[in-house]
């Protein structure tokens, strides 16, 4: 590998078991390395950065303590595995991730028995690795499950019901929750650690053993007096007592960054044979890296970066994206209306609210990483009267469908969803990509579903969206730029499930739903140069259907295309019922529905996964000549 940092520890580990054949003593130099060869594969790359840099000498401890892979050690959400990938015999690969054919981004199963779960969305290691340490102790297993959780993560309900559920079970599992923000509780030096290594220690538990043993021979009030007593008073030295009520023995704060503080007591929870234990450490994002400590957020998912400046190479492109025109666009209608509000769950920066929150601090709100509350929130913010605007990912809005159905959709309240990142979205690979909202939105009696071909028709549909109050809206855009239309200097708003027709034409009708009307645009224009005169539509709305427009093309074409970047059965099922329902298939209309495939397409640039897809320019026209039959077919050919 051509590599100019001098690592002659690091070069030394190709798997864990190299690694634990270190001193502790070495340990400190190891982390050193580590830390230094992460910056300079991520500054050729670009990826994630600030949380992997946080998690290094927890992640040399880790490995170190415990005999991995047979240990099981699952990442949640993964944006912080980086370290991990390459202490587990990846770091050859580092200088390929997230690139097409490269290392994933996240921890992933067919990538490395290092990995035992994969993940890309929060919150859910606790779930996994108890289901790991049940079907351990059901197979009669001694390895231990660790599973390791930032703070951010644990403000979802689910890594709360999973850890009630391994209480109950008293299940030997063992959670480090991952502190970066030090949103619980602060360490406090070398007493923190002191008392952190005292209560994991086996001497502690095993006279706390002893002592619940003989409390059972105590009357029932004092028994209940001598629980609480003992955990009071260790929770008032240590914190951790929210935990302990959910049936997990408490250890921490300590100092995610000492190796002296973390090796003991990660040695001790190992040993131990009781019960789920929670290890609280505190660690920094972007420790180690001026640039990435002094600005963690801008750091968290960073491009190609000059290691010596921090300096982040910048788009070429010069279209604003369609994260920056929502949130403009809803800060201007949110001047006027003082009604509209913005609900986001833990991502500012990725829907654009931070833009929003900056001059409307008080309107909005960021629920945490917490979907499923956020959309009822917004169902009781509508039910007063209030526009919420529920800014969310298409990827992780589905966690929340239940509250769309049962709480938004059936009592017909207006809330309206931005859903941004529908459709590929490029490195972040199939756990990020925006598949299946417009699928799982269509079939809800009463909801309007839009898409945006362009940032024009963005802001239109913000305008659009501010206006309507019958019930439930939504609108999905892509991640990335724009295609550099002329805009509006404020968003008209649309008739409810109306389209348009942007090029007229005799043979052919290509009808579009959001990001595919430019590719849809450039192959009617090849077809045209072979003699098929094409007719291009922006169908704007998935439901309602615009049947007049849908009965126009498929009276007046031979050839209908319908274009959409989502899975098999949003728009184009839609479409095809409703031609199936009104008989407009049955004088020989050559239908054929482009969508993306029925699998999970890996990491690759958006242009490469979208012509994977036969979604592009190219996968269209295509299409229209495989419809046309075998002579048309030879006309292409040739």
């Amino acid at each position: 590998m051509q590599n100019e940092l001098t690592t002659p520890l690091l070069d030394q580990i190709a798997a864990p078991a190299d690694l634990r054949r270190f001193k502790e003593s070495e340990l400190r130099q190891v982390a050193d390395e580590l830390r230094a060869d992460l910056i300079d594969a991520v500054s050729k790359t670009g990826g994630h950065l600030g949380a992997g840099l946080g998690v290094v000498e927890l992640t040399v401890a880790l490995h170190y303590v415990f005999d991995t892979p047979d240990d099981r050690l699952i990442w949640d959400v993964g944006h912080q595995a980086y370290p991990h990938k390459i202490l587990t015999g990846r770091r050859e690969k580092m200088r390929t991730v997230r690139q097409e054919g490269g290392l994933s981004g996240f921890a992933k199963r067919t990538e490395s028995e290092y990995d035992p779960f994969g993940a890309g969305h929060s919150s859910a290691s606790i779930s996994a690795g108890l289901g790991m340490a049940v079907a351990r102790d059901l197979a009669g297993g001694t390895n231990n499950v660790v599973a390791v959780i930032g703070d951010g993560a644990m403000s979802a309900g689910m890594a709360y019901e999973a850890m009630n559920n391994a209480g109950a079970l008293d299940a030997r599992l063992i959670v480090i929750l991952n502190d970066n923000d030090m949103s619980i509780a602060p360490p406090t030096g070398a007493m923190s650690a002191y008392l952190a290594r005292l209560v994991s220690g086996k001497t502690y538990r095993t006279l706390r053993n002893r002592a619940k043993s003989l409390s059972q021979h105590l009357p029932d009030f004092m028994r209940e007096g001598a629980r609480k007593t003992e955990e009071y008073t260790r929770g008032f030295f240590t914190g951790g007592t929210l935990f302990e009520e959910l049936g997990f023995y408490y250890v921490g704060p300590i100092d995610g960054h000492d190796l002296d503080h973390l090796l003991p007591v990660l040695k001790n929870v190992r040993d131990a044979q009781t019960g789920p234990i929670l290890v609280h450490v505190v660690t920094r994002k972007g420790k180690g890296y001026a640039p990435a400590e002094d600005s963690d957020d801008k750091y968290h998912g960073v491009s190609k970066f000059d290691v010596i400046t921090g300096a982040q190479a910048k788009s070429k492109g010069n279209a604003p994206s369609y994260t920056s025109v929502f949130a403009e666009t809803l800060i201007q209608e949110a001047r006027e209306d003082d009604r509209i509000v913005a609900v986001h769950a833990a991502m500012p920066d990725g829907t654009g609210l931070d833009k929003f929150g900056a001059v409307f601090p008080a309107r909005t709100f960021d629920v945490g990483i917490a979907e499923q509350h956020a959309v009822t929130f917004c169902a009781g913010l509508a039910s007063e009267g209030y526009k919420p605007f529920a800014a969310i990912y298409s990827t992780f809005l589905q966690r929340a469908y239940d509250q769309i159905v049962h709480d938004v959709a059936i009592q017909k309240l207006p809330v309206r969803f931005a859903i941004d990142r529908a459709g590929y979205v490029g490195a972040d690979g199939p756990t990020h990509a925006g598949a299946f909202d417009t699928g799982f939105l269509c079939p809800l009696p009463g909801m309007v579903v839009m898409a945006a071909a362009d940032e024009a028709e963005l802001r239109h549909m913000v305008r659009t969206a501010t206006l309507y109050d019958e019930g439930p809206i939504s609108f999905r855009y892509p991640r990335g730029n724009g295609t550099g239309v002329d805009m509006p200097e404020r968003g008209a708003a649309l008739a409810i499930g109306k389209g348009r027709i942007v090029k007229e034409g005799t043979k052919v009708a290509i009808l579009s739903f959001g990001s595919r009307l430019a590719d849809s645009l450039a192959a009617a224009e090849e077809l045209d140069t072979f003699g098929l005169s094409t007719t291009v539509a922006d169908a704007r709305f998935a439901k309602p259907l615009d049947s007049d427009l849908i009965a126009r093309l498929a009276r007046d074409h031979e050839v209908l295309i319908l274009v959409e970047e989502g899975a098999s059965g949003g728009f184009a099922t839609q479409v095809l019922q409703h031609l199936a329902v009104r008989g407009l298939l049955d004088h020989g209309l050559k239908v054929r529905p482009l969508t993306m495939p029925d699998r999970f397409v890996d990491h690759a640039a958006p242009e490469a996964m979208v012509k994977s897809a036969a979604l592009d320019l190219k996968g269209i026209v295509d299409a229209v000549f495989r419809a046309l039959g075998a002579g048309a077919e030879r006309v292409l050919k040739a």
